[in-house]
């Protein structure tokens, strides 16, 4: 018998919505602080029961100054579905949470590369990051870059589902002169021009100051009103914010921007949160790498080799990647193996520099195919790793999995940095 169009949606729902059981377990857990803590109006007492209804002791919950805002934290490994899983996070704080039909949320990540990376996924028709918008919203999403936000219309807000995608570097400003997210722009100005006087959160909104005057080329006229910028616009509708790669935004300086654009709720997804006493994250759901397993979400054996000196680890990572590049002629799809150098800080021993002329002089690699990618040297910056024309086989790095790391391809990671016992 054929299916009915109705047991046909009911069926691509069931599929497109299906989550690993762990996935599922957060965004229930979320689902229900979210719902405690717009019940209570008490995020400090919904964060004590979402960890007593996981059977885990109880954490101070820390606000950092966001007062009543959820700020929260997932604890996901890495392959654990961490982006995915934001992508359901908005749709649940929308629903749970903000009582609002189309959200407007920004999603911060740590590095252009992954931003770019994030913009793809979630402007791509039936990938699964937008699977779970499109469905959730009815398909009125809109997925802007950071610097495509003036695009943004007046009609939009609240007819459909914003997602700004941002580094985070380009909100954490002392001196925001210059700066697209807090610069005057005509634009913006159909959002500000018909808000009523008593409208709530006109005292939160920045004024055009003397600067904004010089740098715009504005008349003297326009100095303490409201000025048409993208923080102002955040700040008028309190966003959602997702940040990426938590570990990396837990300053001083980092809360003081993240409160300049008055967010709704926080929500973070890292695979090694800050656990500090001083600035550590509110842990909301922790997933085990036992879990992962069990999930079937680590495919590949892991081989785990000590050498006795550095040149042998880097010569059998050359071997090893060489070997992978073999075998992957023979699949259907295409995969180029990626190897990842750990080299030592500038005061180390086997510094970038010191890896990269070994790879080069004394192994043979061809320099293009080795991109150098640190605090300094960003020469992924730009870069598809997942275009078959990309040369790169070789990634230099220091800190790259601290910073963050998003590439499959990345079959070989090699440490150069001596193991210290005691």
């Amino acid at each position: 018998m054929k299916p009915t169009e109705s047991e046909l949606n009911r069926t691509f729902e069931f599929t497109m919505l299906t989550l690993k059981g762990y996935q599922q377990r957060a965004i229930d857990t979320l689902d229900s602080f979210l719902s405690k803590a717009r019940d209570q109006q008490n995020v400090t007492d919904a964060y004590t029961e979402a960890l007593q209804d996981q059977g885990l002791p109880p954490l101070a919950y820390r606000d950092y100054g966001f007062a009543y805002v959820p700020y929260v934290c997932f604890r996901i490994p890495t392959g654990g579905g961490k982006t995915l899983l934001a992508s359901h996070a908005i749709v649940t704080a929308a629903k749970s949470y903000l009582d609002v039909d189309f959200p407007i949320t920004l999603w911060l990540v740590p590095s252009n590369t992954i931003r770019q990376q994030t913009v793809e996924a979630l402007k791509k028709s039936g990938h699964p990051y937008r699977e779970k918008l499109d469905f959730a919203f009815n398909h009125q999403v809109l997925v802007l870059d950071i610097d495509e936000v003036t695009q943004i219309r007046p009609q939009d807000i609240g007819q459909k589902a914003i997602v700004v995608v941002s580094t985070l570097a380009n909100l954490r400003v002392n001196d925001t002169s210059g700066r697209k997210v807090y610069a005057y722009h005509e634009n913006f100005e159909p959002h500000f021009a018909k808000l009523p006087a008593n409208h709530p959160h006109l005292g939160r909104l920045e004024k055009v100051s003397e600067a904004d005057i010089q740098e715009v080329g504005l008349s003297a006229h326009e100095l303490g009103k409201i000025k048409y910028s993208f923080a102002n616009l955040l700040a008028l509708h309190r966003p959602l914010l997702i940040v990426d790669e938590a570990h990396n935004a837990r300053t001083s300086l980092t809360f003081d921007t993240l409160q300049r654009v008055h967010p709704a709720a926080i929500i973070e997804f890292t695979a090694t949160p800050n656990t500090s006493s001083t600035n550590g994250s509110n842990i909301l759901y922790h997933v085990s790498a036992a879990e992962l397993k069990a999930e079937e979400m680590i495919k590949l054996p892991i081989i785990l080799t000590e050498h006795q000196n550095w040149q042998d680890a880097v010569r059998d990572t050359v071997i090893t990647r060489n070997k992978l590049a073999q075998d992957a002629l023979q699949d259907e799809t295409y995969i180029r193996p990626i190897a990842l150098l750990q080299a030592e800080a500038k005061n180390g021993e086997v510094t970038v520099d010191v890896l990269k002329t070994y790879l080069t002089d004394d192994l043979h690699i061809e320099a293009n195919t080795i991109a150098i990618a640190t605090g300094n040297q960003r020469e992924l910056d730009g870069l598809n790793l997942f275009d078959p024309a990309c040369p790169i086989e070789y990634i230099v790095t220091i800190e790259a999995l601290k910073e963050g790391w998003d590439c499959s391809f990345a079959y070989v990671f090699c440490s150069v940095k001596p193991k210290k016992s005691g």
